[in-house]
Protein backbone atom coordinates (compact mmCIF):
# COMPACT_ATOMS: atom_id res chain seq x y z
CA UNK A 1 0.00 0.00 0.00
CA UNK A 2 2.99 2.67 0.66
CA UNK A 3 4.24 2.04 -2.64
CA UNK A 4 1.00 2.54 -4.84
CA UNK A 5 0.76 5.69 -2.63
CA UNK A 6 4.30 6.51 -3.19
CA UNK A 7 3.42 6.21 -7.09
CA UNK A 8 0.27 7.96 -7.14
CA UNK A 9 1.96 11.04 -5.63
CA UNK A 10 4.97 10.83 -8.02
CA UNK A 11 2.59 10.32 -10.94
CA UNK A 12 0.67 13.13 -9.63
CA UNK A 13 3.78 15.70 -9.52
CA UNK A 14 5.24 14.59 -13.02
CA UNK A 15 1.94 15.12 -14.26
CA UNK A 16 1.92 19.19 -12.67
CA UNK A 17 5.55 19.48 -13.78
CA UNK A 18 4.89 18.26 -17.21
CA UNK A 19 1.71 19.91 -18.02
CA UNK A 20 3.05 23.18 -18.71
CA UNK A 21 4.84 21.81 -21.72
CA UNK A 22 2.61 19.27 -23.14
CA UNK A 23 -0.04 22.92 -23.59
CA UNK A 24 3.08 24.64 -24.90
CA UNK A 25 3.72 22.56 -27.58
CA UNK A 26 -0.33 21.82 -28.30
CA UNK A 27 -0.64 25.72 -28.78
CA UNK A 28 1.79 26.20 -30.88
CA UNK A 29 -0.16 23.47 -32.90
CA UNK A 30 -3.18 25.39 -33.37
CA UNK A 31 -4.25 28.44 -34.85
CA UNK A 32 -5.00 31.59 -33.82
CA UNK A 33 -6.89 32.45 -31.30
CA UNK A 34 -7.09 28.74 -29.76
CA UNK A 35 -5.01 28.95 -27.43
CA UNK A 36 -6.62 32.13 -25.33
CA UNK A 37 -10.08 30.46 -24.33
CA UNK A 38 -10.60 29.70 -20.79
CA UNK A 39 -10.42 26.92 -19.69
CA UNK A 40 -7.24 25.98 -21.53
CA UNK A 41 -7.30 23.53 -24.33
CA UNK A 42 -4.96 20.92 -24.09
CA UNK A 43 -5.63 19.12 -27.73
CA UNK A 44 -5.96 21.50 -30.80
CA UNK A 45 -8.92 21.25 -33.05
CA UNK A 46 -6.56 20.74 -36.11
CA UNK A 47 -2.69 20.23 -36.21
CA UNK A 48 -1.40 23.27 -38.23
CA UNK A 49 2.47 24.34 -38.41
CA UNK A 50 1.57 27.94 -39.65
CA UNK A 51 3.31 29.48 -36.46
CA UNK A 52 6.50 27.51 -37.05
CA UNK A 53 6.39 28.74 -40.84
CA UNK A 54 5.80 32.27 -39.48
CA UNK A 55 8.84 32.21 -37.12
CA UNK A 56 10.59 31.25 -40.24
CA UNK A 57 9.32 33.25 -42.89
CA UNK A 58 8.36 36.58 -40.60
CA UNK A 59 10.67 36.56 -38.04
CA UNK A 60 13.72 35.49 -39.05
CA UNK A 61 14.14 33.24 -35.99
CA UNK A 62 17.13 31.10 -38.08
CA UNK A 63 19.40 34.28 -37.60
CA UNK A 64 18.69 34.21 -33.24
CA UNK A 65 19.12 30.42 -33.46
CA UNK A 66 22.84 30.57 -35.21
CA UNK A 67 23.58 33.24 -32.69
CA UNK A 68 22.77 31.07 -29.79
CA UNK A 69 24.57 28.31 -31.31
CA UNK A 70 27.73 30.48 -31.73
CA UNK A 71 27.56 31.47 -28.07
CA UNK A 72 26.74 28.49 -26.30
CA UNK A 73 29.11 26.30 -28.43
CA UNK A 74 32.02 28.38 -27.94
CA UNK A 75 31.24 29.41 -24.00
CA UNK A 76 31.23 25.20 -23.75
CA UNK A 77 34.20 24.62 -25.68
CA UNK A 78 36.13 27.18 -23.97
CA UNK A 79 35.01 26.78 -20.71
CA UNK A 80 35.42 23.05 -20.38
CA UNK A 81 39.33 24.11 -21.30
CA UNK A 82 40.01 26.78 -19.01
CA UNK A 83 37.97 24.85 -16.26
CA UNK A 84 39.63 21.80 -16.63
CA UNK A 85 43.23 23.24 -16.65
CA UNK A 86 42.07 25.32 -13.29
CA UNK A 87 40.49 22.07 -11.74
CA UNK A 88 43.81 20.19 -12.51
CA UNK A 89 45.81 22.62 -10.66
CA UNK A 90 43.60 22.70 -8.02
CA UNK A 91 43.37 18.81 -7.71
CA UNK A 92 47.27 17.97 -8.10
CA UNK A 93 49.79 20.57 -7.94
CA UNK A 94 51.01 21.56 -4.41
CA UNK A 95 52.21 25.47 -4.55
CA UNK A 96 52.14 28.39 -1.38
CA UNK A 97 48.88 29.79 -0.84
CA UNK A 98 46.65 26.87 -2.65
CA UNK A 99 44.28 26.25 -0.17
CA UNK A 100 43.52 29.84 0.57
CA UNK A 101 43.24 30.88 -3.14
CA UNK A 102 40.44 27.95 -3.74
CA UNK A 103 38.85 28.85 -0.44
CA UNK A 104 38.75 32.76 -1.80
CA UNK A 105 37.67 31.35 -5.24
CA UNK A 106 34.63 29.58 -3.37
CA UNK A 107 33.68 32.46 -1.74
CA UNK A 108 33.11 34.69 -4.88
CA UNK A 109 29.92 32.25 -4.69
CA UNK A 110 27.96 33.79 -2.98
CA UNK A 111 28.34 37.39 -4.85
CA UNK A 112 25.21 37.74 -7.17
CA UNK A 113 26.19 38.20 -10.64
CA UNK A 114 24.06 40.72 -11.20
CA UNK A 115 26.49 42.88 -8.72
CA UNK A 116 29.33 42.25 -11.47
CA UNK A 117 27.73 42.95 -14.49
CA UNK A 118 27.93 47.34 -14.48
CA UNK A 119 32.00 47.03 -13.92
CA UNK A 120 31.70 43.81 -16.23
CA UNK A 121 30.12 45.42 -18.88
CA UNK A 122 31.78 49.00 -18.45
CA UNK A 123 35.55 46.73 -18.99
CA UNK A 124 34.16 45.19 -21.96
CA UNK A 125 32.96 48.97 -23.75
CA UNK A 126 36.40 50.05 -22.99
CA UNK A 127 37.68 47.08 -25.00
CA UNK A 128 35.19 47.62 -27.85
CA UNK A 129 33.72 44.52 -27.23
CA UNK A 130 29.96 45.37 -26.74
CA UNK A 131 27.21 44.45 -29.25
CA UNK A 132 29.59 41.35 -30.75
CA UNK A 133 30.07 37.71 -29.57
CA UNK A 134 33.40 38.16 -27.48
CA UNK A 135 30.74 40.06 -25.33
CA UNK A 136 29.36 37.17 -24.31
CA UNK A 137 31.44 34.57 -24.50
CA UNK A 138 34.20 36.08 -22.80
CA UNK A 139 32.69 36.16 -19.21
CA UNK A 140 31.66 32.78 -19.67
CA UNK A 141 34.75 31.28 -20.07
CA UNK A 142 35.87 30.66 -16.27
CA UNK A 143 33.51 29.28 -13.98
CA UNK A 144 33.81 29.06 -9.93
CA UNK A 145 31.45 25.99 -10.27
CA UNK A 146 33.16 24.46 -13.17
CA UNK A 147 36.34 24.51 -11.29
CA UNK A 148 35.17 23.01 -8.29
CA UNK A 149 33.29 20.19 -10.27
CA UNK A 150 36.47 19.29 -11.60
CA UNK A 151 38.45 19.23 -8.83
CA UNK A 152 36.60 17.27 -6.77
CA UNK A 153 36.44 14.82 -9.39
CA UNK A 154 40.04 14.99 -10.15
CA UNK A 155 40.83 14.46 -6.31
CA UNK A 156 40.14 10.67 -6.83
CA UNK A 157 42.56 10.46 -9.44
CA UNK A 158 45.52 8.66 -8.31
CA UNK A 159 48.48 10.91 -7.73
CA UNK A 160 50.66 7.68 -8.65
CA UNK A 161 49.48 7.72 -12.37
CA UNK A 162 50.82 11.36 -12.42
CA UNK A 163 53.82 10.61 -10.87
CA UNK A 164 54.78 7.60 -13.56
CA UNK A 165 54.09 9.85 -16.05
CA UNK A 166 56.72 12.34 -14.90
CA UNK A 167 59.76 9.59 -14.51
CA UNK A 168 58.78 8.85 -18.16
CA UNK A 169 59.66 11.90 -18.92
CA UNK A 170 56.06 13.62 -19.63
CA UNK A 171 55.36 17.59 -19.55
CA UNK A 172 52.76 18.63 -17.59
CA UNK A 173 50.64 19.34 -20.46
CA UNK A 174 51.58 15.88 -21.79
CA UNK A 175 49.99 14.95 -18.47
CA UNK A 176 46.88 17.17 -18.75
CA UNK A 177 46.19 15.44 -22.11
CA UNK A 178 46.94 12.06 -21.72
CA UNK A 179 45.78 10.72 -18.54
CA UNK A 180 43.45 14.02 -16.91
CA UNK A 181 41.19 14.20 -19.88
CA UNK A 182 40.38 10.50 -20.62
CA UNK A 183 39.67 9.79 -16.85
CA UNK A 184 37.50 13.03 -16.61
CA UNK A 185 35.62 12.75 -19.08
CA UNK A 186 32.30 11.91 -17.57
CA UNK A 187 32.81 15.02 -15.45
CA UNK A 188 33.20 17.12 -18.68
CA UNK A 189 30.24 15.39 -19.98
CA UNK A 190 28.55 16.83 -16.79
CA UNK A 191 30.21 20.20 -17.30
CA UNK A 192 29.59 20.45 -20.80
CA UNK A 193 25.83 20.06 -20.47
CA UNK A 194 25.44 22.79 -17.22
CA UNK A 195 27.66 24.96 -19.62
CA UNK A 196 25.56 24.94 -22.42
CA UNK A 197 22.15 25.41 -20.83
CA UNK A 198 22.96 27.74 -18.95
CA UNK A 199 24.88 29.58 -21.87
CA UNK A 200 21.76 28.80 -24.14
CA UNK A 201 19.44 29.88 -21.83
CA UNK A 202 20.84 32.91 -20.28
CA UNK A 203 18.64 36.04 -21.08
CA UNK A 204 19.69 38.55 -19.05
CA UNK A 205 23.12 39.14 -19.97
CA UNK A 206 22.80 38.85 -23.62
CA UNK A 207 20.33 41.60 -23.73
CA UNK A 208 22.83 43.58 -21.95
CA UNK A 209 26.18 42.87 -23.54
CA UNK A 210 23.77 42.52 -27.14
CA UNK A 211 22.54 46.68 -28.49
CA UNK A 212 21.47 45.54 -32.04
CA UNK A 213 18.46 43.29 -33.30
CA UNK A 214 20.68 40.89 -35.33
CA UNK A 215 22.79 39.92 -32.38
CA UNK A 216 20.16 38.87 -30.23
CA UNK A 217 19.76 35.24 -28.95
CA UNK A 218 16.73 33.25 -28.79
CA UNK A 219 15.54 33.73 -25.56
CA UNK A 220 16.31 37.66 -25.77
CA UNK A 221 14.12 37.23 -29.55
CA UNK A 222 11.54 35.32 -27.71
CA UNK A 223 10.86 37.79 -25.34
CA UNK A 224 10.75 40.70 -28.00
CA UNK A 225 8.48 38.21 -30.10
CA UNK A 226 6.42 38.23 -26.61
CA UNK A 227 6.22 42.61 -26.40
CA UNK A 228 5.40 42.57 -30.46
CA UNK A 229 2.84 39.83 -30.54
CA UNK A 230 1.72 39.70 -27.39
CA UNK A 231 -1.78 38.34 -28.25
CA UNK A 232 -0.54 35.80 -31.04
CA UNK A 233 0.07 33.29 -27.96
CA UNK A 234 0.32 30.41 -30.82
CA UNK A 235 3.21 31.76 -32.13
CA UNK A 236 5.18 32.38 -28.67
CA UNK A 237 4.38 29.05 -27.97
CA UNK A 238 6.23 27.99 -31.04
CA UNK A 239 8.83 30.12 -30.47
CA UNK A 240 9.42 28.52 -27.06
CA UNK A 241 9.11 25.31 -28.07
CA UNK A 242 12.22 26.22 -30.80
CA UNK A 243 14.03 27.54 -28.21
CA UNK A 244 13.96 24.26 -25.85
CA UNK A 245 14.56 22.16 -28.55
CA UNK A 246 17.87 22.20 -29.02
CA UNK A 247 18.77 22.24 -25.15
CA UNK A 248 16.53 19.32 -24.27
CA UNK A 249 17.97 17.02 -27.20
CA UNK A 250 21.64 18.08 -26.15
CA UNK A 251 20.70 16.68 -22.33
CA UNK A 252 18.55 13.93 -23.44
CA UNK A 253 21.32 12.52 -25.69
CA UNK A 254 24.20 12.82 -22.85
CA UNK A 255 22.09 11.60 -19.95
CA UNK A 256 23.54 8.99 -18.96
CA UNK A 257 27.36 10.31 -18.73
CA UNK A 258 25.65 13.28 -17.12
CA UNK A 259 24.49 10.72 -14.46
CA UNK A 260 27.79 9.01 -14.43
CA UNK A 261 29.64 12.10 -13.73
CA UNK A 262 27.35 13.54 -10.80
CA UNK A 263 27.57 10.08 -9.06
CA UNK A 264 31.70 9.66 -9.87
CA UNK A 265 32.03 13.42 -8.67
CA UNK A 266 30.54 13.12 -5.59
CA UNK A 267 33.51 13.06 -3.39
CA UNK A 268 35.07 14.55 -0.17
CA UNK A 269 38.46 15.50 -0.15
Amino acid sequence: MKKIIVYIFLIFITILCLAPFFWMVSASLMVSGQANTFPPRFFPDKITFAQYQNLFSRLNVMNYFLNSLIVSFSITVLSLFVNSMAGFAFAKYRFTGKKKLFKLLLSFMIIPSQVTMLPLFLMLKYMGLINTYLAVIIPGIASISGIFLIRQYLLAVPDSLIEAAKIDGASDFQIYYSIILPLAKPILITLAIFTFMTAWNDFLWPLIAMTSDSMYTLPVALANLMGEHSLDTELMMAGSVFTILPVLLFFLLLQKYYIKGIMMGAIKE
